[in-house]
């Protein structure tokens, strides 16, 4: 890693030349503060060659997801280049850093994913820059996911808003830059997301904590690769929350970049307070403290980001008489393969009903009404014994019942009833 001094006068010479005069510390954040004041004046950045729609995403949370798409959604745009910013979280941090209200009944993303609104009614702009327009989230988003699960191709619905709305404007009017800002999880609005983007820009801060879901994450793009979107690439990675004081940033920034080579941006974010500050008073670091370490580090980030657009072939946009492509069908599932054990013989025929084991013949049975005599012992004459001094009587021993004669047999034969003495 080269020295942050260094490296910070690098991209202050990016435009023009820095002289003597500019050697303190307070003359070169007054210069850095000119330079992104004054955008418009300056060269703008490169036209991409074709409408990049770039997904932000990570699965863990305090990243920087929300922070790198404002601002480098409000750098393209100070730069020339008309940017659209999609907040797919339902927390809506994006709409707050962008002075966008979204209170509940505001047109959101919501309306243009579960209702039946399209996204250019849920556009709203911005005070950052003419050039940049944002798409807001409420609290209703948080139970999009629920009710999705029921809707035919959920996984296209933010796809098609998007190419309905490219498809309605005009050439000179279509964004070059949309980028969906989404939540920390790997449902299904993330999902939406990688399936609507051709590009994914992971942020990743310089912890080890932030290495451990990476692969989690890129077997996921793997998968909607394979099955839902088979144009999308991660195409870039920015290194976020920098601190040159500590090894071990140097040492996951030295990894991150041995593995992944060329797509990790050579601009790398430092920690910075104003980029905390910024969204309490709805605004992004590049407007709030434009002189500040963290809004140079931003611009010069979507500086690089700008030039490797330039090499992409040219847009595919269909024309607007064309509906967008449906949605490719699943594969039927093969069954699997049978196995050449012998198994146990099939049963060709109903099985025997159960017969019944007991004689057809059953002993009659002799009435409750009437005791059984024993011809050995005299019946006794004896009274029955008195009731206890409680007011119960004795319990009496209890004779079991034969068990009932079976469905099949015949009835009992009923002793005749005994008759009345006169």
């Amino acid at each position: 890693m080269t020295d942050p001094g260094e490296r910070l006068r690098n991209s202050l010479a990016a435009d023009l030349p820095v002289g003597p005069d500019f050697d303190s510390p307070i003359a070169m954040e007054a210069m850095r503060a000119t330079r992104v004041l004054h955008a418009a004046d300056q060269d703008p950045f490169p036209a991409p060659g074709r409408i990049r729609v770039v997904t932000v995403a990570n699965q863990k949370g305090g990243v920087g997801k929300t922070t790198s798409t404002v601002n480098l959604g409000v750098a393209l745009a100070m730069y020339g280049l008309r940017t659209l910013v999609i907040d797919l979280d339902p927390q809506g941090n994006a709409s707050t850093a962008l002075g966008v209200e979204h209170t509940v009944g505001t047109p959101s993303i919501y309306d243009a994913l579960v209702g039946d609104s399209t996204l250019a009614e849920v556009i709203h702009p911005t005070t950052a820059s003419p050039n940049l327009f944002c798409v807001p989230a409420t609290i209703d988003l948080a139970g999009a996911e629920i009710e999705l699960v029921s809707v035919v191709a959920r996984e296209h619905r933010l796809r098609r808003s998007i190419e309905t709305y490219l498809h309605e404007l005009p050439a000179e009017e279509r964004p070059h830059y949309v980028l969906i800002d989404c939540p920390p999880s790997l449902g299904l609005l993330t999902l939406n997301a990688l399936v609507a983007g051709d590009e994914v820009l992971i942020p990743i801060q310089c912890e080890y904590y932030a290495l451990e879901g990476l692969g989690q994450l890129l077997s996921n793009i793997d998968l909607v690769r394979a099955h839902l979107n088979p144009g999308i690439s991660v195409s870039t990675i920015l290194l976020t929350m920098y601190d040159g004081r500590t090894k071990l940033a140097d040492q996951v920034a030295d990894e991150v970049r041995n593995h992944f080579g060329d797509v990790v941006l050579t601009a790398v974010i430092p920690r910075n307070v104003r980029v905390s500050e910024a969204p309490g008073y709805g605004q992004s670091v590049l407007t709030y403290d434009p002189g500040s370490r963290g809004s140079t580090s931003y611009v010069e980030a979507a500086r690089e980001f700008a030039r490797r657009g330039v090499a992409l072939p040219a847009s595919t946009v269909q024309p607007v008489s064309q509906p967008p492509p449906p949605p490719p069908p699943r594969q039927p599932r093969s069954p699997p393969p049978r196995s050449t054990r012998p198994g146990p013989p099939l049963r060709t025929s109903r099985p025997a009903r159960r017969r019944c084991t007991r004689s057809r013949a059953a002993p009659p049975r002799r009435s409750p009404a009437v005791p059984a005599r024993s011809s050995a012992r005299p019946r006794s004459a004896t009274p029955p014994p008195p009731p206890s001094s409680r007011g119960r009587p004795p319990p009496t021993r209890r004779r079991s019942s034969p068990p009932p004669p079976c469905a099949s047999a015949a009835p009992p034969s009923r002793p005749s009833p005994r008759r009345a003495r006169t």
